[in-house]
């Protein structure tokens, strides 16, 4: 470690501690929010061991290695180790909802936001989130 003035020191190398804060202060701002909503499903083992298809929450049975969806937009993938599922909705949560409304399109699992006024006038969202 080496001194450089009376409160400001660096590591060897020439890295300092506020110069790195600062870049991961500035990092961070440039982060996308996002809350996916994801679970598992642990995989229920055969008496020899060698599993060779999933079995969902509903019962219903899934080749190993497939990828499926669910009707309510949660996209899965049967694994080695059990059932992986996200839900693949993107939200909007940031925009005019005094002038604005979203509407869920569950044929394409997306959102749409609109005017109230005028609903073939699409209105900007500044935040999504999945």
């Amino acid at each position: 470690m080496a001194l450089r003035g009376r409160w400001s020191w660096c590591l060897v190398g020439g890295v300092c501690p506020k110069a790195l804060l600062g870049s991961l202060l500035l990092l961070a701002t440039f982060v996308i929010p996002c809350s996916a909503q994801c679970y598992f499903i642990p995989l229920e083992r055969s008496l020899d061991g060698s599993p060779d298809e999933c079995k969902d929450s509903d019962g219903t049975t899934h080749l190993m290695n497939s990828k499926w969806m669910t009707n309510n937009c949660v996209e899965c993938t049967c694994g080695t180790d059990g059932i992986s599922c996200c839900n693949i909705v993107s939200i909007p949560v940031e925009y005019d909802k005094d002038k604005c409304q979203s509407y869920f399109h569950k044929e394409n699992c997306t959102y749409i936001v609109v005017e109230r006024e005028n609903p073939g006038k699409p209105c900007n969202v500044d935040v999504w989130i999945q």
